[in-house]
């Protein structure tokens, strides 16, 4: 490992006790940990006495690929998944007599069977619309991630459901928690989250069978610790017992799957419980991206409380990486066409979503601009949305009144956005309305198995494609809105949605709709038919995914989507952020633009949005200027934002230079003036002009519209600003 850094070497060549590896992104970990390992080789550990654990199965097969390239036939030590650890665990306690001997469940359909069973009987005495709310599909699946994750916190489920917000009409979790484990038991069946959840009980409840399996090992390497959850560390605690020395390696600052039981902790207070001291190692050198990025990955996470006291550096050499940030659209197609100008694939580039609603609009923007891309999960194509082809439906119906008569399409437009009642009632309804083109008599026998409200919401729903192909002249948007108002589909989604985050995306691609609506106002059929063609993933195309699913991955070129406030961060009126998330958002930010290599563009949407909080954190323009200092003969002085930050890297690159903080907040006193019209800087929201002032004029309350973070009301004397001379009005 000669061109190895220093720090590298370090955590190759650890001594002894345990040891916790705190990698930025792009650290080439990787490469790290399998040198480590043939480090303990060559040091005579035998490779029966190690375990590597990696986070996934890809990660697994990609470490023992290189391991296998570098160890030049020795043997080698294994390199497995937690979950296939359980399983080997699982098969070894029932062979001994510990366990009952189980069945893993591996068909998706054998799964919902007994869920399905677990909430009928849960709900046997409660009415057929709420048991039929409850049997929706998105609702089945967050009863099995409420399932996995009372495993994977290992804690009782009332406890979870009353501390994690999975929305309404979901009090049945907890007791179809107890049938489903039940029904497992009966028909001697487990899941996955059995494989670690079950060994792990036995383990802790039988000493004989915990010291079975203890003093096997001298050396555990965990990668991504920050993302394991409790059931993993208390098993691995087991695993390594008293002997063995354990090497946690990750980073706080991309723990973003605290829904499925990571905390941003486990490397910190949680390990220190666990196993007890450790020594600690940086990686603190990135080999992905030059000192714009790395700069603005630092400023990105300084505000949060729960991170590592660790700089994010560019190694030298690393090639310089371009980062904007940009308004609209049209700026992410004309990055991607000047990308493909350049001769560069379009294969190499990604655009980042926070959450799969958001896509929606890059999707439509894509193809109307005719670039090729491909979804990371191609049920996301925006023609495959069942809530965006009854959409399109509705348009389509007020152009063409004949769709009255297809029972197909009556169905789709009958049970999207849901109205639940069952679906084989739907079906037999909208055959039945195709072809009598009237609402059923009050005694037919379809409108007796309904309740009076699902009568009436059906009816009405009815009467609403009866009157839309009187609208044709409407523009799209125009009539969307009317759509989504008389089905009241935001109610209707936030109730069916399987978590209240699920209902937020929902009701978010309702308002992406209908701003793409707005877009081809004057092109309503080719607004349908964007929304209805079908789309093919194209290989050499763009690829579209979002933050979570690109941890661990990076590219060429990056485009950020949907910075906005409410978007990224994610909050809204019913759940505003608190501390806690606001950090695993900033979290989740720090991760996303970390992906770039070359090339980075980071877009909010402008019009009614309002930039994200977190684009003037960043502090963009510092981080140019820093990294421009490190490029040339700089002046004596640099004034910067947050020089605590700057200067220290600076200090770390070896660049001897004066850096100073821009501009001190005003200290809170009656003394200050202020006056509409005049131009301040906020120490966060950046320079705004006051708009209103009200109140006492010693300690006004004030209204100032920024630049880069919308309108905020603010106490002035409280409030972190000072005058700003001189500034140009912004064109």
């Amino acid at each position: 490992m000669s061109e190895a850094t220093p720090e590298q070497r370090a955590v190759v060549a650890h001594l002894e006790g345990h040891a916790r590896v705190s990698a930025v992104a792009g650290a080439g970990k990787t490469t790290t940990l399998v040198q480590r390992v043939l480090h303990l080789l060559a040091n005579r550990v035998p490779p029966q006495r190690m375990l590597v654990l990696m986070f996934n199965r890809a990660a697994r097969e990609d470490f023992t690929h290189k391991l296998a390239h570098e160890a030049a036939g020795q043997r080698l030590p294994d390199v497995r998944t937690f979950h296939s650890i359980g399983h080997r665990l699982t098969q070894t306690l029932t062979r001994w007599g510990y366990l009952s001997s189980r069945q893993l469940i591996a068909a998706d359909w054998q799964r919902e069977r007994l869920l399905r069973q677990a909430v009928q009987m849960s709900l046997e005495h409660a009415d057929d619309s709420q048991r039929h709310a409850a049997l929706e599909s998105d609702r089945l699946e967050a009863l099995a991630q409420f399932c996995e994750l009372v495993k994977a916190e290992m804690c009782a489920p009332e406890l979870l459901h009353e501390r994690l917000d999975f929305g309404d009409d979901t009090q049945h979790f907890c007791e179809a928690y107890a049938v489903f484990e039940e029904l497992l038991e009966d028909h001697a069946l487990m899941t996955y989250a059995d494989l670690l959840y079950r060994p792990l009980r036995c383990l802790e409840a039988t000493p004989e069978a915990r010291s079975r399996v203890q003093g096997f090992l001298d050396h555990v390497i965990v990668d991504e610790y920050q993302d394991i959850n409790e059931v993993q560390q208390r098993l691995l605690a087991i695993l390594a017992g008293e002997s063995a020395q354990v090497m946690a390696v990750g980073d706080a600052n991309q723990c973003i799957y605290e829904w499925r039981g990571a905390r941003p902790d486990a490397m910190f207070e949680r390990f220190t419980t666990l196993f007890g001291a450790a020594h600690d190692y940086p990686l603190s050198y990135t080999f992905r991206h030059g000192h714009v990025l790395a700069l603005a990955a630092n400023h990105a996470i300084r505000a949060n409380r729960r991170r590592p006291d660790q700089l994010c550096l560019a190694a030298p050499g690393t090639p310089t990486t371009r980062a904007d940030v940009a308004v609209g659209s049209s700026a992410l197609l004309d990055a991607l066409q000047q990308w493909r100008g350049d001769g560069r694939a379009l294969g190499e580039a990604c655009v980042l979503v926070r959450s799969w609603a958001l896509s929606v609009s890059v999707q439509l923007q894509l193809l109307r601009a005719g670039i090729p891309f491909r979804l990371a999960r191609e049920d996301r194509f925006v023609f495959r949305l069942p809530l965006v082809q009854a959409l399109a439906g509705y348009l389509a119906l007020a152009r063409d009144g004949r769709r009255l008569q297809d029972p197909e399409q009556l169905n789709l437009l009958l049970s999207q956005p849901t109205v639940f009642v069952p679906r084989e009632t739907l079906t037999a309804l909208a055959h039945q309305l195709a072809q009598t083109q009237q609402w059923p008599e009050r005694h037919d026998p379809l409108l007796n198995a309904l309740k009076p409200l699902q009568r009436r919401n059906l009816k009405r729903r009815w009467q609403l494609l009866c009157e839309l192909p009187r609208m044709s002249n409407w523009p799209p948007a125009k009539l969307l809105e009317h759509v989504v108002e008389a089905t009241e589909a935001d109610k209707a989604l936030k109730r069916s949605a399987s978590r209240r985050a699920k209902a937020e995306d929902d009701v978010r691609l309702l308002d992406v709709l209908i701003e793409q609506a707005g877009e081809l106002a004057n092109d309503p059929e080719g607004f349908i038919e964007l929304l209805s063609q079908p789309v093919e993933a194209r290989e050499d195309g763009v690829l579209v995914t979002t933050v979570h699913g690109a941890k661990g991955l990076e590219w060429p070129m990056v485009a950020l989507w949907g910075v906005n406030e409410e978007d990224f961060p994610h909050y809204t009126r019913e759940t505003p952020l608190d501390a806690e998330r606001l950090e695993e958002e900033r979290r989740l930010y720090y991760v996303a633009i970390t992906r770039a290599r070359e090339r980075l563009l980071v877009l909010h949407d402008g019009g009614d949005h309002r930039p994200s909080r977190f684009l003037d954190e960043t502090a963009w323009d510092d981080c140019h200027r820093a990294a421009a200092a490190l490029g040339e003969t700089p002046s004596d002085t640099l004034a910067v934002r947050a020089p605590e930050v700057v200067g220290r890297y600076l200090e770390r690159c070896g660049l001897n230079l004066t850096v100073t903080r821009a501009s001190e907040p005003v200290a809170e006193s009656t003394s200050a003036t202020w006056s509409v019209g005049e131009w301040v800087r906020h120490e966060v929201f950046g320079d705004g002009e006051i708009v209103v002032l009200e109140g006492d004029p010693a300690n006004p309350v004030i209204e100032v519209r920024f630049t880069q973070a919308g309108r905020r009301r603010l106490i002035a004397a409280r409030a972190p600003l000072e005058h700003v001379v001189d500034q140009a009005v912004p064109s």
